[in-house]
């Protein structure tokens, strides 16, 4: 038997979020260890093929990113299997396009087209606060990254905004009562809403409970909750529809 983590990836087994055909082949690229999940992540070559369209095989897709017309994070990238996932920033010089990797309300991945300006920063959740050899404080973000001598108001669930250019953080929104939020996982996954209580569970996992531009309110863990501004202003532009999840008589009118 071989050993390591398998390399390959059959199509009908791949996550629902990147809406692959089941009928165009057999298998499906694998995203390479990287700084997203395999199921919260999306490879480059789905992005450039399947949702932009700016290719028709995996071969052009591949000539394409050799020019190295494609930066992730303002870094170029060449890989195919490269995992972009939420909050990532692609853009292609070529055609001066920049996209934010985001959920939509149904929990697809959406390439939310945003400006020059916006392009230039991301928005990254604190996963861990502690320190490090020597005594040096540092957070680790959900997307792999570790920042040092981070502000001491900087807590775990906390958001950071972070400058791609110069890797300083420029703001930071609390994980905190009265912000809105982004559903990150769970049923309710790509909604968006303000943060209205948080109960906790000791020994447990806390629970956190949001209401929608619709006044629809609706419960999920604390662990899925991504703020993503002060108040009622989020620090992003969010696609159309703001996060709404309609009924499916809403859907029709």
């Amino acid at each position: 038997m071989p050993r390591g983590p398998k390399k390959h990836l059959k199509r009908v087994n791949a996550p629902d979020n990147w809406m692959l055909d089941k009928m165009t082949g057999v298998f499906a690229p694998k995203p390479r260890a990287g700084p997203h999940k395999f199921r919260e992540s999306l490879p480059l070559v789905v992005i450039i093929r399947n949702k932009l369209k700016y290719a028709l095989t995996y071969r052009e897709a591949l000539m394409i990113l050799m020019q190295r017309l494609v930066t992730v994070d303002t870094k170029v990238r060449t890989d195919l299997k490269f995992p972009v996932g939420f909050m990532d920033v692609v853009s292609i010089e070529a055609t001066q396009e920049s996209f934010r990797i985001l959920y939509n309300v149904k929990g697809r991945f959406q390439l939310h087209r945003i400006d020059s300006s916006e392009s230039s920063f991301k928005l990254l959740k604190v996963k861990r606060a502690q320190l490090g050899p020597g005594g040096i404080p540092f957070i680790s973000t959900h997307d792999g990254r570790y920042i040092r001598y981070p502000h001491p108001d900087i807590k775990v669930n906390d958001v950071v905004k972070l400058n791609l250019e110069n890797g300083k953080i420029e703001d930071h929104v609390p994980f905190a009562i009265g912000n809105v939020v982004m559903i990150t996982g769970g049923r309710n996954l790509g909604r968006v809403g303000i943060l209205h209580d948080i109960e906790k569970h000791p020994g447990s996992a806390d629970v956190a409970h949001v209401e929608d531009l619709a006044h629809r309110t609706f419960a999920t863990l604390s662990s899925n909750v991504f703020p993503l501004g002060h108040g009622s202003k989020p620090l992003i532009t969010l696609p159309t529809g703001g996060g709404v999840k309609l009924t499916v008589l809403e859907q029709k009118r």
